[in-house]
């Protein structure tokens, strides 16, 4: 029997669709499922792609169908199960086999994992994969971590299955140990934010201007084909115009207001913090998502306290404003995702290539969007300057912040929820004032707790003439 190249565990989703764009680049793969059954359903639906797949029914059958040295990806549910699988195969595998975590996992697990593969002397990678299961058949974006040359041992198929960005793959080693799992972290902290930027204006539209779905499917086309191009966006139209095929009213008014999460946007906002990386944006995506799964509590509120107007009047805003508002939105939810990274790399001693960062992103991942061309050559001139300063988003953000605020003024005044339009406007604010209110703290600080400050006039550490509180 002929060896492959390769090999993977897991035949879910992405796994499943992972496994075809591999075969489908012309590399021989083995595949093996926990629940044996999944592996025969997914050679008779693999089509001509079948003749470059083997399939097997045993962790030892698999093992023996490989070229050695070994190269294994894992694309099973993230934590204890990853353990599970890497406890299983080792004792299978000769010392310079290469495991491939390529699952949804926490980096600190992949810090962990990686560490340990270096105590025990075996190779072991932590990749990140974005684009769902379209972008795992047909090329997703790879963000790669763990030893540099265990990952030049397998960056030729990679790079050969990701999404190509005009003809560059969307693929690219991070860093070592979790690098790669914390690039597709914030990721998807960008991810939700975006999300929730698209979200609210849909419900200024929705809510505040009375447009029908498919109205809004047009306004979300049309802004494609401007600076807000991306996946999102173009998702956003394509959701909107369409129809329930039991009811015939549009999809959008029979979906239940309650959005799902596996924890990754989370994660983004508890690193943030540990490392001191304001994302006020990714930070009210997250909160959004957790006080839409309390339904009952929001109905609770309604009936209590009644309804918003909503509803605004004649002429309020135009659509024009509110595009221009998730212009700067974006930009800003993007420079914080981007200070974060770089902070967080510092922390670990990543030195995170930032615009090749940008780069991998711009084909693929779910993010992608037409601003990451200009975000990686923003990062290539100068990768420790906050984005927001490079010229070319300065110049976006100062055209449209004042379509920003008031975008969320008229949404406060009217009963509308907008958290990260508003969050956006808070940052933006925040970030163009020199002197801050940060002085109260400091002074409120010593008097309970004799902190001490500095002061503007002179050098070292101060006290108040308050004596100190409680």
């Amino acid at each position: 029997m002929e060896r492959s190249e390769i090999g993977l565990i897991g035949l879910g989703t992405m796994g499943a669709a992972l496994s075809l764009n591999i075969a489908e680049k012309g590399f021989r793969i083995s595949v093996f499922n926990r629940t044996v059954s999944k592996v025969d359903t997914f050679l008779s639906d693999s089509g001509p792609l079948a003749k470059r797949i083997s399939p097997t029914r045993s962790l030892e059958e698999f093992v023996t169908s490989l070229k050695v040295p070994r190269a294994i990806v894992l694309m099973v549910p993230a934590g204890d199960p990853v353990d599970a699988q890497i406890a299983a195969l080792r004792p299978l595998l000769d010392p310079d086999d290469l495991i491939i975590d390529a699952g949804n996992a926490n980096f600190h697990d992949t810090n962990r994992r990686a560490a340990q593969a270096v105590d025990d002397g075996v190779p072991y990678l932590g990749i990140g994969v974005s684009g769902g299961e379209d972008g795992a058949r047909h090329g997703p974006s790879i963000m790669g971590g763990g030893d540099r040359a265990h990952w030049d041992r397998v960056a030729h198929i990679l790079e050969a299955i990701s999404a190509r960005y005009e003809g560059q793959p969307c693929a690219t080693w991070m860093g070592e140990g979790g690098a790669g799992h914390f690039v597709k972290t914030v990721h998807n902290g960008i991810e939700y934010a975006d999300m929730q930027l698209i979200a609210e204006t849909y419900g200024v539209m929705r809510d505040g201007m009375g447009m029908p779905a498919a109205a809004c499917a047009d306004v979300f086309a049309s802004w494609n084909q401007g600076p807000l191009q991306s996946y999102l966006v173009e998702i956003a139209a394509e959701v909107s115009a369409a129809t329930d095929p039991a009811t015939g009213a549009p999809m959008l008014d029979v979906i239940l207001d309650r959005a799902g999460q596996k924890g990754t946007g989370r994660w983004t906002v508890i690193e943030s913090q540990q490392v001191g990386a304001p994302v006020p944006v990714i930070e009210a995506a997250v909160a959004a998502r957790n006080l839409s799964a309390a339904l009952e509590t929001r109905r609770a509120g309604e009936a209590l306290f009644g309804a918003a107007s909503r509803r605004l009047p004649d002429a309020a805003l135009s659509l024009d404003d509110l595009e221009a508002a998730m212009i700067a939105g974006k930009v800003m939810c993007y420079a914080q995702g981007f200070d974060l990274l770089a902070r967080t790399g510092t922390q670990y001693g990543w030195t995170l290539p930032m615009p090749e960062i940008a780069e991998v992103w711009r084909e693929g991942c779910i993010i992608r969007s037409a601003m990451l061309n200009d975000m990686a050559g923003a990062l290539r001139t100068d990768p420790d300057r906050n984005l927001l300063f490079a010229p070319y988003f300065a110049d976006l953000v100062s055209r449209h912040h004042t379509a920003l605020r008031k975008v969320a003024a008229t949404a406060a005044t009217h009963g509308l929820p907008v958290p990260a339009l508003s969050a956006a406007l808070g940052y933006f604010d925040s970030i163009r004032t020199a002197r801050s209110t940060a002085n109260m703290i400091q002074a409120q600080r010593d008097f309970f707790g004799a902190h001490g400050f500095e002061r503007i006039d002179a050098e070292g550490q101060h006290h108040g003439p308050w004596g100190g509180g409680g």
